[in-house]
């Protein structure tokens, strides 16, 4: 805090030990956000009391309105007509026939100086940019051009990631009385071009276009101030916590236990969901040892306007399913707040690894990429030594074909009078024929001696998982078993094995599989496998398996057994 207190003063000389104090607080809480421009730049963003006060790019600290409106005389201020804000908060620059010249003349200022953006009438600021060319150039210039880089405006994704609150209304300082006559201007906008004295292009958070210049959602911050878990030191957190009123630390815990319970215990599959369970089961799980959750303690009163406000902030969504009983029935998972939520410390290794599966699940599976391999056995060696090969060498069997090719031909096995076949010498007799067939094989087919060749190496794998190094394995790989088993009272059930060779979680499996057929679905360690489990679920269900597998998860159907089981649909009895 003091090493950033000192940049600030630097960087502001303007504000006394007073403001910079209340700015930069000792003990009240602030955090540190990590973000990345859509050109990957990093961004460190830092927040208190909920609102981002300042931003960091290239060792270079900017204030966010949020900070200007506190301090509205922080940066030198130019004036600009309220519809103008519409076009810097969609990621225009602004242009000098925009700006509202005063009787008193412009603000001083050199070409590459920070700013801020006023509308007339109000001295609260709307947008902090780079001064493209000094004052003296822009008149100079007859107010005609660019004459400033626009960083950050309100409405835009730095604004969104504080209260989201209006800027306040701020007398002028001195009355315009030349507005109104310049007031048929019109004001010349363009969309952002890098300039030579800032990398703007890199620094896009005003723009609200996803596909041009937006700060994606991918790329949001990890920790953010509505969780405790920031830069601050316990003490620091439990001042902060202290100077709180009551009604505010039970809100803070709630949405403490909300985020957590959304990042860590609730899944898609486990949706629709009644609001009373994730309550119930999921948020008091969340919540922190010798606290309770009390929701008449907190200002909302009710959970049902607690849910109210997080749907309007569009985190969920609560539907009235049956008369007088709301579900939660959709969750953005890819919401900044659930994405930047920080898990606390005491549930630190319990969640983290159920977080690194809910980010999984988030993900699209892709089938991994499996390629038979062969290794020479101590039986092949003379018909591979030519080529270099020993015992042990892991070839696919394209290598393997040419190898057998290149053999053939080089020791002048083609038979003369039928190119189709291959004289079998001593070598290739040891290698590819029993003893019984010794004395009475002389030629082999093309094919068969490709597929005799094949049998007698040693069967290997190759498996490559999306964004991993491709492993070896031994042997064939399994496929994916699936079969019926016959309960008491003649209940059938499905079981469903090998599912963790393919990268798939059977947890995952079995949640998707019970929320699509409605039955009951278990996990249980498979029988005769090490470290395996089997998923089993009420029913004959192979019909829904097979549509998940072979459809959703495009594997392919040659590695999957037990498909022929599945019931006969339009059967009569």
């Amino acid at each position: 805090r003091r090493k950033l207190r000192s940049e600030v003063a630097a960087a502001f000389p303007s504000l006394s030990t007073e403001q910079l104090a209340e700015l930069v607080p000792n003990k009240e809480e602030l955090n540190v956000i990590k973000i990345h421009s859509h050109k990957g730049e990093a961004i460190t963003v830092y927040m208190n009391h909920r609102n981002p006060i300042l931003f960091e790019v290239e060792k270079a600290l900017y204030p966010t309105v949020y900070t200007l409106w506190v301090y509205p005389d922080l940066l030198p201020a130019f004036a600009t007509w309220p519809p103008v804000l519409q076009k810097l908060a969609g990621g225009a620059d602004l242009m000098l026939p925009g700006v509202v010249v005063p009787p008193s003349g412009l603000p001083r200022v050199q070409r590459g100086a920070l700013c801020a953006v006023t509308l007339l009438g109000n001295r609260a600021p709307v947008a902090v940019g780079v001064a493209t060319m000094s004052t003296e150039e822009m008149l100079a210039a007859g107010m005609k051009g660019k004459g400033f880089a626009v960083l950050h405006t309100h409405l835009d994704h730095l604004w969104e990631y504080g209260d989201k609150s209006s800027p306040p209304t701020l007398a002028p300082l001195v009355t315009d009385c030349a507005a109104k006559e310049s007031a048929g201007d019109e004001q010349e906008l363009q969309g952002k071009e890098p300039q030579p004295h800032v990398d703007l292009g890199d620094l896009s958070l005003k723009d609200r276009d996803s596909c041009a210049e937006l700060l994606g959602k991918e790329e949001l911050p990890e920790s953010r101030a509505a969780q405790p878990a920031g830069d601050a030191s316990p003490e620091e957190q439990q001042d902060a916590e202290g100077s709180r009123t009551p009604q505010e630390q039970m809100d803070a815990l709630f949405n403490q236990c909300f985020f957590h319970a959304l990042k860590c215990k609730v899944k898609k599959s486990d949706l629709p969901l009644l609001t009373s369970t994730f309550l119930g089961s999921h948020m008091v799980s969340c919540c922190p040892a010798g606290k309770q959750l009390d929701i008449k303690k907190s200002s909302y009163k009710k959970f049902s306007k607690f849910l109210q406000c997080m749907q309007h902030q569009r985190i969920l969504q609560v539907k009235e399913l049956s008369k007088g009983v709301e579900s939660i029935v959709d969750v953005d998972w890819r919401h900044p707040d659930i994405k930047a939520f920080a898990v606390p410390e005491g549930f630190s290794s319990a969640s983290a690894a159920q977080d690194s599966k809910s980010e999984d699940r988030e993900q699209a599976y892709q089938a991994p990429e499996i390629i038979p391999l062969y290794g020479v056995s101590t039986k092949m060696i003379p018909l591979f030594q030519e080529s270099g090969h020993r015992k042990g060498s892991v070839l696919s069997s394209s290598e393997v074909r040419n190898i057998i090719i290149n053999y053939v031909k080089s020791n002048e096995l083609v038979d003369e009078t039928n190119k189709n076949f291959v004289k079998v010498n001593a070598i290739l007799c040891d290698c590819l024929l029993d003893k019984s067939e010794q004395d009475e094989i002389s030629h082999l087919k093309w094919d068969e001696l490709f597929s005799r060749c094949l049998e007698r190496l040693q069967p290997l794998h190759q498996v490559t998982f999306s964004g991993q190094e491709p492993v070896v394995r031994k042997g064939n790989i399994e496929p994916i078993d699936i079969s019926i088993a016959q309960r008491s009272s003649n209940k059938k059930v499905t079981i469903i094995k090998n599912l963790e060779l393919y990268g798939l979680d059977p947890q995952c499996v079995a949640n998707t599989l019970q929320q699509k057929v409605q039955a009951s679905a278990t996990i249980s360690p498979a029988p005769g496998a090490k470290d395996r489990v089997q998923v089993q679920i009420q029913g004959n269900q192979i019909h829904h398996l097979a549509k998940m597998l072979l459809e959703e998860y495009q594997l392919p159907r040659k590695y999957i057994q037990g498909l022929e089981k599945a019931p006969k649909l339009g059967r009569k009895k």
